[in-house]
């Protein structure tokens, strides 16, 4: 029973929210644009939106990108540099500075979002179910920290690790990898993917549009010249503000 919901979570459900994620995505910036937003609450109440928003974001985007990097680059690519055991020790002391920013950030914008009646009363159902799922899973992030302190050897950050790469690689045997996992690993990763599964349906779409704004940095500069009038022979010209009468 156990092999078999680990193969279903872990190596079937994967694909299905990345199939979600990224169709869902395409089809909601194709179909329903003017739903492409964050809904920022900042005309209905200013107050703890710029605390909480700069913990949050700062601790989350830390977050997002170490486990993108940490999880898909291969061990060999690394391991002249920095041992397995030494990559899980600053992986767990870095980790937890962001995911600790992060969840103050989200719990002040989550009891602001709940507490204020003007946002609540405009908040859709699926805000507040995703600041929640993202407020558990910042917990359970935390949660793993006193776990990987018990094998400070690398070795579970290595399994980890080979799950994701063996999973966007198509490759076999990725769930067996996880037979030894604590149950707190999986809840973590079953809902991180949850997430991925939801996010086309919910405000992350605008994250999104945060990433394409790089590519403003690569786009040439806006020439604006000045518009000269293709006025017929002998009509005046406009009067410049200013001229004498």
């Amino acid at each position: 029973m156990t092999s078999w919901l680990d193969n279903l979570l872990f190596g079937y459900y994967p694909y299905i929210c990345l199939a979600v994620f990224f169709i869902g995505s395409l089809l909601r910036f194709d179909r329903d644009q003017y739903t492409w937003k964050s809904d920022s609450s900042q005309l209905l109440r200013r107050g703890q939106l710029r605390l909480g928003s700069n913990l949050f974001h700062i601790g989350v985007l830390f977050l997002f990108f170490g486990h993108f990097f940490g999880m898909l680059t291969p061990h060999i690519v690394y391991e002249h540099f920095i041992g397995a055991g030494a990559k899980q020790l600053v992986a767990m002391v870095t980790g937890g500075i962001a995911g600790l920013l992060g969840f103050i950030g989200l719990t002040i914008l989550l009891h602001r979002r709940l507490t204020e009646p003007r946002i609540r009363a405009t908040s859709k159902t699926s805000d507040i179910v995703i600041a929640v799922l993202l407020w558990v899973q910042l917990l359970l992030g935390l949660a793993t920290i006193p776990l990987s302190a018990q094998h400070l050897d690398g070795s579970m950050m290595l399994l980890l690790a080979e799950w994701a790469q063996r999973i966007v690689t198509f490759r076999a045997g990725a769930p067996e990898l996880l037979a030894e996992a604590g149950w707190v690993f999986k809840t973590h990763m079953f809902l991180g993917m949850t997430i991925f599964l939801i996010f086309p349906f919910t405000r992350l779409v605008h994250v999104w549009s945060g990433f394409a704004s790089v590519l403003y940095v690569f786009r040439p500069y806006q020439v604006v010249r000045a518009r000269r009038l293709n006025l017929p022979a002998g009509h005046n010209q406009p009067r410049q503000p200013g001229a004498g009468v």
